[in-house]
């Protein structure tokens, strides 16, 4: 089969659809956290004028190789994930580059990002870059679980690893939903989607409020511009898949911002009500609730 190479342009213009909804729905969901602890909260533009800054420093500091191409994979995962997961169904513009079998490449590409911030963080040469690798892989690989699990769940329920058929599955009306037809994988990808997506309770790998160090700091001029484009980016995608595995997917761009703004704020509103668990804590809880219900799913199915 011959490949549409116009898919590549109109694949970009996702990419850049998604970052400017991403830079305004973060800062919209930053906003409603402050205003439920009493405090005003950032302006919406604010993430703008942050890229745009740090985009335009450099920096005369070197770690090794290595260490400025952390960034880069972060960013990879979030690009790639978006670029070969079809954002609009039945859209030949916005199926992005999409494939047989491209639920496979995914699941590969939610991972990546994490390794390669591992890789660099490890030729930083700080003393305590041990311990946030050994905390951002231990938490993401057990939230990932059970997610593992809710996916091959609902690949043998729909007997395709194409994200395209699964959408196309679902789209029998809202009872047609996967939320309806594997409820038990669905809860198990939503717990996996809380500690995915590194808001409280899960943020202990970050801990800005007790550790002033990590990439933030680490990080400066346009390799933090980088992670800033891909923690807006990189949220938005899983979301997508979230969306296009479990609730129907998405025909139009309006559908499709509503539904991951929601999912979005599913992730806010449990970050604001529960306080931050430890890493010990939060691979039990992943272990007792999640993992439990993704086996479940697939011994029904």
């Amino acid at each position: 089969m011959d490949f549409d190479w116009m898919k590549i342009p109109y694949a970009f213009l996702t990419v850049f659809i998604v970052v400017n909804y991403g830079f305004l729905m973060t800062a919209l969901i930053q906003k409603i956290g402050a205003r439920a602890g009493r405090r005003y909260g950032i302006p919406i533009w604010q993430n703008y004028v942050d890229m745009i800054k740090n985009y335009g420093l450099r920096s005369s500091i070197t770690h090794g190789v290595m260490f400025y191409l952390g960034p880069v994979f972060r960013l990879s995962g979030g690009v790639g994930l978006l670029l070969f997961v079809p954002s609009i169904y039945g859209s030949e513009m916005f199926s992005n580059l999409s494939f047989a079998g491209d639920l496979i490449l995914a699941l590969y590409f939610i991972f990546f990002g994490t390794l390669g911030m591992a890789l660099g963080a490890a030729e930083s040469g700080h003393p305590h870059a041990a311990i946030g690798i050994t905390r951002g892989l231990s938490q993401v690989s057990m939230a990932e679980l059970p997610f593992a699990m809710a996916v091959f769940s609902v690949a043998l329920q729909y007997q395709t690893l194409s994200v395209t058929e699964i959408v196309a599955a679902q789209q029998g009306g809202i009872m047609s939903w996967t939320l309806f037809t594997n409820p038990l994988a669905v809860a198990a990808a939503m717990l996996s989607f809380l500690g995915s997506m590194m808001r409280p309770p899960f943020d202990v790998v970050i801990a800005p409020q007790e550790i002033p160090i990590g990439p933030p700091t680490e990080y400066h001029s346009s390799y933090l511009a980088l992670m800033q484009t891909n923690r807006v980016i990189f949220p938005v995608a899983k979301i997508v898949i979230y969306m296009n595995l479990f609730f129907g997917g998405a025909t139009n761009w309006p559908e499709l911002f509503l539904k991951v703004f929601l999912l979005y704020l599913f992730s806010a509103f449990v970050g604001v009500c529960f306080p931050r668990f430890r890493v010990e804590q939060s691979i039990r809880w992943f272990l007792v609730w999640a993992v439990p219900l993704g086996i479940l799913s697939i011994v029904l199915v």
